[in-house]
C-alpha cells in the first residue's frame, strides 16, 4: 500500500528522496523544530509535532520493552553457564547450547521483514502484542524442556520470533518524536537492554539457585507478559504523519555503497558483541572464578551498557554520530585486545573490562540515528528489514564460532579474545569509511558551512532528505583523516 501524507492522500511509490524536491512533511517539521524550538504548524487532522512531548512516554515504553526482550537475551549467558556446568539437558553439547543463544537473535532478525509488513498492514500496537505473547510463551515452553531440541524450539525460535516483533515495532518509533535530541532519546530506549541484562543476569542466577531452572523460566514469563503488555497500551507511533515506508524489501537500497558499509559495521559489531555477552560468564568460571562472580561480571557488562548508552547518545548529538560510533568501536577493539586478554585473568581486570562494555555494545544506541543519516527517516524501517536479514547468519553462528575457538586451561579463551578484537577493528574500519561517505554527501549538499548546530556539529539533512553520492578513493582517504564533527 502506498504511504499517505498528512492529508490522507496516497503519495507516489516509495523511492529515495533527493534535494531540490518539494519538502516532505518530516523535512518541514524538522526545520520548524530547529527554528521554533519544537513547534510546527500541521494539518489539524494530525497532532501538532513537538520535539519530545509524548515521545518521552514512548521512550519509557521502548526502554521497558528492550529490558524485557534484549535484557532477557543478554542474561542467556547465565543459562549457558548453567547448562555447560550441569549437563541438565539430554542430547546436548556445548556448541548446541551456544547455538540456542545465537538462534534467538537470528530468528528475531529473520522475523523483521514479516513484522515490518504486519506494521504496515495492522499497525504498530497489534504487531507489538504478537511479540508479547511469543516471548511469554517461549519461557513457559522452556520451563518444560528436557532435551536440547525442545530448548531450541522454545528459548531459541519462539523467543526469537517474539523479540523480533517487539524490537521491529518499537525500534524506529523513538526517532519520529525527536530531531535535536534524537541520539540521546534513542540511546535511553536502547539502554533498557543493558539495564534489563543487569537485573536479570543477577535475578536469573538467584532464581535458578533458589527456585530451580523451571520456576526461573515461569517467573520470567509472567514478568515479561505484564510489563511488555502494559507497554503496548501506551505505545504510539507517527507513521501517518511522516509517511513512513513499511516495505519489507526496498530493492534500491542494496545498490547503495553506503548501505553496504553501514551493514558491514553491523555484521562485525554484532559478531563481537554476541561473543562477549554470551561468553563472559563462562570465561569467568574457566579462569577460576565462582558462578556468582561470573554472574556479577555479566551484570557489570550490562550495567555499563545501560548507563553508558544515554551518555553515548548525548556525545553523539554533540560531537557527531559517525565520530562517536567510530571511536567507540575502536575503543571496544583495543580494550578487548589489551584489557580482556591480559588483565581478564584477574577479577579486577575483568570487572574493568565489563565496566567499559558500553563501547562493545555501541551498535545499539547508534544504529537508528546513523540509519536516519544514511537513508533518511522515511526509509529507516525498510533499511532495517534488509539490515536484520543480513545479520541473521552472523548472529546465529557468532557464539558457535566463539566456543569452537575455546581450548582448555586458564588461557583457553585466548583465540576467542583475538577473534573478538579483530571483529571490532574490522567494524571500526567500516564505520570510518561510512563517515567518509557522509562527509562527501555533506559537501555535495553544501552543508559544511550552512548546517552547523550550536555545538558545531554538522547535521546534514537530519534524516529528512537523502542525497546520493559515490565517493572515489581520494574522497574516502580524505574522509579517513578529516577532523570534522559529523
Amino acid at each position: 500500500m502506498a504511504p499517505k501524507d498528512v492529508a490522507g492522500v496516497e503519495s507516489a511509490s516509495p523511492r529515495p528522496i533527493d534535494v531540490g524536491e518539494k519538502p516532505t512533511v518530516l523535512e518541514n517539521e524538522e526545520k520548524a523544530v530547529v527554528s521554533n524550538g519544537g513547534n510546527v504548524e500541521s494539518d489539524p487532522r494530525e497532532p501538532e509535532f513537538k520535539e519530545g512531548g509524548y515521545g518521552w512516554v514512548v521512550v519509557l515504553a521502548v526502554f521497558l520493552v528492550n529490558a524485557h526482550t534484549w535484557g532477557f537475551n543478554s542474561s542467556y549467558g547465565v543459562f549457558l553457564a548453567y547448562y555447560l556446568r550441569t549437563g541438565s539437558m539430554g542430547g546436548s553439547s556445548a556448541l548446541g547450547f551456544a547455538f540456542v543463544g545465537g538462534l534467538s537473535i537470528s530468528i528475531a532478525m529473520l522475523t523483521s521483514p514479516f513484522a515490518t509488513w504486519c506494521i504496515g498492514r495492522f499497525g504498530t500496537v497489534p504487531s507489538l502484542r504478537v511479540g508479547v505473547v511469543f516471548v511469554s510463551a517461549s519461557f513457559i515452553g522452556a520451563s518444560f524442556a528436557s532435551h536440547i531440541w525442545q530448548l531450541i524450539l522454545s528459548q531459541g525460535i519462539c523467543f526469537g520470533i517474539g523479540m523480533g516483533f517487539c524490537f521491529t515495532t518499537t525500534g524506529p518509533v523513538v526517532a519520529q518524536y525527536f530531531v535535536k535530541r534524537r541520539s540521546f532519546a534513542n540511546a535511553i530506549g536502547t539502554a533498557g537492554s543493558g539495564i534489563g541484562g543487569l537485573v536479570y543476569s543477577l535475578a536469573t542466577n538467584a532464581m535458578i539457585s533458589n527456585l530451580g531452572l523451571e520456576w526461573a523460566f515461569r517467573i520470567l514469563a509472567i514478568i515479561s507478559f505484564v510489563v511488555n503488555g502494559a507497554c503496548s497500551l501506551i505505545m504510539r507511533d507517527r507513521n501517518k504523519a511522516i509517511g513512513t515506508v513499511h516495505s519489507a524489501f526496498h530493492k534500491e537500497l542494496i545498490r547503495w555503497q553506503e548501505c553496504w558499509l553501514f551493514m558491514a559495521w553491523g555484521i562485525f559489531s554484532i559478531i563481537a558483541y554476541i561473543v562477549v555477552v554470551f561468553s563472559i560468564t563462562d570465561y569467568a568460571q574457566t579462569v577460576g572464578f565462582t558462578a556468582s562472580q561470573g554472574s556479577l561480571a555479566a551484570a557489570m557488562y550490562n550495567l555499563s551498557n545501560g548507563v553508558g548508552r544515554p551518555i553515548i547518545g548525548l556525545a553523539s548529538d554533540h560531537f557527531g554520530k559517525f565520530n562517536v560510533a567510530g571511536i567507540g568501536t575502536l575503543i571496544a577493539g583495543l580494550t578487548t585486545f589489551f584489557l580482556w586478554t591480559f588483565a581478564g585473568v584477574h577479577f579486577a581486570g575483568l570487572i574493568v573490562y565489563a565496566v567499559l562494555g558500553a563501547f562493545g555494545g555501541i551498535i545499539w544506541p547508534c544504529l537508528a540515528p546513523l540509519g536516519a543519516e544514511v537513508v533518511g527517516l522515511q526509509l529507516l524501517p525498510s533499511v532495517f528489514s534488509i539490515y536484520w536479514i543480513v545479520l541473521v547468519l552472523p548472529s546465529t553462528f557468532a557464539e558457535v564460532i566463539g566456543l569452537s575457538l575455546r581450548t582448555s586451561g586458564i588461557h583457553g579463551y585466548l583465540n576467542v579474545q583475538v577473534f573478538t578484537g579483530a571483529m571490532y577493528i574490522a567494524a571500526f574500519i567500516s564505520i570510518w569509511l561510512l563517515r567518509s561517505w557522509k562527509l562527501k554527501q555533506l559537501e555535495l549538499l553544501g552543508s559544511d558551512s550552512e548546517q552547523q548546530s550550536e555545538g558545531g556539529q554538522v547535521t546534514g539533512p537530519s534524516g529528512g532528505v537523502h542525497k546520493r553520492c559515490n565517493p572515489g578513493p581520494r574522497d574516502y582517504l580524505y574522509g579517513m583523516i578529516a577532523v570534522k564533527n559529523v
